[in-house]
């Protein structure tokens, strides 16, 4: 681990982080796996630090960039939906910024941040420190909390959520936009306004499908190239839907730059990129991929199922636009896997007799434990 991303462990209970009262920090939801040899629990911690833009001059000024890099009419640029989703892109992100965590009896100084703001780092807990820390939501799976040690006269909060992933079990890694959200992402206007425009759509049924998953003990991984700018949008959305909380692995962009205007561009590298060192970080846990067909989920599932036919146990794709689940293209990507692995679909109504894989090897929270975590705390 390179030095900007190395975490120091201290035990001065009395460090604070350098968070000035102007600044605001977000943490994103990460997984935790269990280092069975160490009998160490080794969590992820990821968190972007900033400073909002409340100049009205030159947040005008940015804003008219954003609309024009958009594509935005002048009719819609006013509105409040508007200014809020693209509030995360008009930020000031904050470099050189440390911030201590507390955990349990001790703290840990995480950082510095880089110049985007966002800052990663692990943090190492034994099977006893974490055990009291942990609870159950309330679909059994563990999460811990991580409180940002405050200055004395900043009274805000902000902390960490992560869930506890044992070695064995069922994991869901899922798409965002058309597989759970109504983005049309093959069509460029209508992306722009269901991105920023619109209240968020979600697509009917998954929620109450993602639950019954949740609800066997499953941990759910949100992969997508959705800009880590749209994480709070999304997890609000989220949470109202019904959707169980899971960790994140967005993308990182700058909107300055000409990647901005592929938004939600998922080429076949970035998605494998992604989803590859999770399934390589729990080797002995099963994976059901969910996806659309809009851009190339199908591609990038086949690509995994046959490479790790033994954690790849199902792939559900949802057909969008024009596309038939009978095309030859779902035959091409998925040639190879045995046709009761994989299923394509257009509407919730046909998923009622898909046969999913049997839920097996499943963690349950311990009967002691029964606070449960707050659903809003885990969004977060």
């Amino acid at each position: 681990m390179s030095a900007c991303l190395h975490l120091l462990l201290v035990a001065v209970s009395a460090a604070q982080s350098d968070i000035a009262k102007d600044e605001e920090v977000v943490f994103f939801n990460t997984a935790t796996r269990l280092d069975t040899d160490a009998k160490e629990w080794i969590i992820p911690i990821h968190g972007w630090i900033f400073e909002p833009e409340t100049d009205s001059i030159r947040r005008a000024a940015v804003l008219a960039a954003l609309r024009e890099a958009l594509d935005v009419d002048d009719e819609h640029a006013g509105e409040t939906l508007f200014h809020r989703r693209a509030a995360a892109f008009l930020v000031d992100n904050e470099r050189g910024k440390k911030l201590v965590l507390r955990v349990g009896s001790r703290t840990v100084t995480v950082g510095p941040s880089h110049r985007n703001g966002h800052f990663k780092g692990n943090i190492r807990l034994s099977l006893e420190e974490a055990d009291p820390l942990s609870r159950p939501d309330k679909f059994g799976r563990r999460w811990i909390e991580l409180e940002v040690v405050m200055p004395d006269s900043d009274k805000r909060r902000f902390s960490a959520m992560t869930v506890l992933v044992e070695p064995a079990g069922l994991s869901v890694i899922s798409d965002i936009d058309d597989t759970i959200k109504i983005t049309e992402v093959t069509d460029h206007e209508e992306m722009i306004d269901n991105t920023f425009l619109r209240p968020y759509r979600s697509v009917p049924g998954m929620a109450e499908l993602y639950q019954r998953w949740a609800q066997g003990g499953a941990v759910i991984h949100f992969v997508s190239a959705s800009p880590w700018q749209l994480y709070e949008p999304l997890t609000e959305f989220m949470d109202k839907e019904g959707f169980p909380a899971g960790a994140f692995h967005l993308k990182t962009f700058y909107w300055k730059d000409s990647r901005f205007l592929s938004l939600f561009a998922d080429p076949i590298e970035y998605k494998l990129g992604v989803i590859e060192p999770v399934m390589k970080s729990f080797p002995k846990r099963q994976f059901i991929l969910v996806g659309d067909s809009g851009e190339k989920d199908p591609e990038v599932y086949g690509l995994l199922a046959r490479k790790y036919p033994d954690q790849v146990i199902f792939i559900l794709i949802r057909a969008v636009g024009s596309q038939s689940p009978n095309a030859r293209r779902f035959q091409t990507a998925f040639e190879g896997i045995p046709r009761r692995r994989w299923h394509v679909f257009i509407k919730s109504e046909d998923l009622v007799n898909v046969a999913f894989p049997h839920i097996a090897s499943v963690h349950s929270a311990p009967a002691t434990q029964t606070s449960p975590v707050d659903t809003d705390k885990a969004r977060e």
